[in-house]
């Protein structure tokens, strides 16, 4: 069952679990790489869960005239040690995790590769995503900057400031799964895909499909 004939996604850092479930349930998928640069988004965060609950891991960019650049021209900005702090933070989350440890090589491989442009980052981000989880999608980027898409287009809906509610909850689609620090502070729903990964490795592919 295709929920979305195509949706349209912004690109994003390690993408929360509802940006999966949209690819999951689209029969095409465009990511946008011609609009411009949108702070404070997921477009260069993602949200993990660390032993003190939700944290935030943000990518620092290249600030000369940012936010009138299109997304696929923002560079990284590799002067600040974000890298090795999105490391730690990522194996002290998950390093208890049933499976991060099989992911790991593959996510620091990704990491180090150091690339240069965001875009670049987030779409190998994305393919190893969606290789680990067993997703097969079909993935183009837009030719152009359209600013509105008749219908399924959550380049800001899916939003780590958004209050309403997630895709998975609108579909009644949100479902619990073992979480490392639940114990101690709760499910907490629509974090990063490594959250899922590491917690349910290939069994992840069944909270994503109808």
């Amino acid at each position: 069952m295709i929920l979305f004939p195509q949706s349209v996604l912004s690109t994003a850092y390690f993408p929360p679990v509802e940006y999966f479930f949209a690819i999951a349930q689209s029969g095409k998928t465009l990511v946008e790489q011609h609009e411009t640069y949108q702070k404070q988004s997921y477009r260069n965060r993602c949200v993990i869960y660390s032993a003190g609950g939700p944290e935030a891991l943000s990518i620092p960019v290249v600030k000369d005239g940012t936010y009138s650049r299109p997304i696929r021209d923002i560079k990284v900005d590799y002067s600040e040690p974000w890298l090795q702090h999105h490391v730690r933070a990522m194996k002290a989350a998950y390093n208890s995790s049933p499976f991060y440890e099989y992911y790991e090589d593959d996510i620091l491989r990704i990491l180090n590769r150091k690339r240069e442009f965001l875009f670049d980052l987030n779409m190998d981000i994305l393919n190893l995503s969606l290789e680990l989880i067993g997703l097969k999608a079909d993935i183009t980027l837009t030719e152009t900057f359209i600013p509105e898409y008749p219908e399924d287009d959550f380049r800001n809906l899916i939003h780590p400031k958004r209050k309403g509610p997630s895709l998975l909850e609108t579909y009644q689609k949100e479902k619990t799964y073992f979480q490392v620090f639940s114990m101690k502070s709760g499910f907490v729903a629509n974090l990063s895909i490594l959250d899922l990964l590491s917690n349910e490795g290939p069994n992840a592919i069944s909270f994503l499909k109808i």
